[in-house]
């Protein structure tokens, strides 16, 4: 993948695509069940419920594995540690849940339900300026979702550093799903995406190895699968 930054017209065409390829997500959704406990992680022992009325919208796109919505009043309050366990290493994050309570609370409802496990991130892109790697879709097509969309959660002060962590979407209004992206350098972007935490130093430079091995096949914006596959196992807390 080429080193220089893009050309004005590429560059405005990965903003245009950082989302989905097609439709970010999809729709059959079913009544919550709320965090559930599993063996890895004890998903009740975080439950701090808060006032946040969550306005989750059922895709008719469909979903492309079944899944419960999330609770329609957040179930989490302040900063939630938790960690991706991949294929390239653990990758520790720190989740907002008071600056994007409705996120978090998808987030986490999805990682409950093992939503997350033995999914692949589909996009990597590594030119200055655009360093992130984008997950979250159980198809690896990046056209994947839980049936249902987020609210929107940005702010017009957001920026996108290394270690932000945020949300995907279509590029129409409160249109995410699933599918989110991990900064590892930082990315020009406007604010039109809702940042939902942080990662680490140590996850940052486990990502930064990623995206210096390149992509599979660079698609006309210069992303691409990455060449070294990043494979979700499990979602923890704590």
């Amino acid at each position: 993948m080429p080193s220089r930054a893009l050309p004005a017209v590429a560059a405005a065409a990965l903003l245009l695509t950082l989302s989905a390829c097609g439709s970010d997500d999809g729709g059959q959704a079913t009544e919550s069940k709320g965090p559930k406990s599993s063996e890895s992680s004890d998903w009740k022992s975080i439950v701090k419920p808060g006032s946040t009325s969550c306005d989750y919208v059922e895709d008719p796109m469909g979903a492309s594995k079944e899944v419960d919505q999330p609770e329609k009043t957040a179930q989490y309050t302040g900063k939630v540690a938790a960690t991706i366990n991949t294929s390239v290493g653990p990758l520790a994050i720190t989740l907002d849940a008071d600056k994007a309570p409705c996120t978090v609370n998808s987030f986490l409802s999805l990682a409950s339900q093992d939503y997350y496990d033995a999914t692949s991130c589909h996009r990597l892109g590594n030119n200055p300026g655009f360093a992130l790697l984008q997950c979250g879709d159980p198809t690896g097509e990046g056209t994947g979702g839980p049936g249902y969309t987020i609210p929107d959660e940005f702010k017009d002060t957001d920026t996108f550093p290394a270690g932000t962590l945020a949300m995907a979407n279509t590029g129409q209004p409160n249109s995410g799903g699933s599918q989110f992206f991990m900064v590892f350098g930082d990315t020009q972007l406007p604010p039109a995406y809702t940042v939902f935490g942080t990662l680490d130093e140590a996850a940052i430079k486990t990502l930064e190895k990623v995206g210096e091995a390149g992509v599979a096949e660079a698609g006309p914006d210069g992303t691409g699968a990455p060449k070294t596959p990043v494979e979700f196992e499990t979602i923890t807390v704590g």
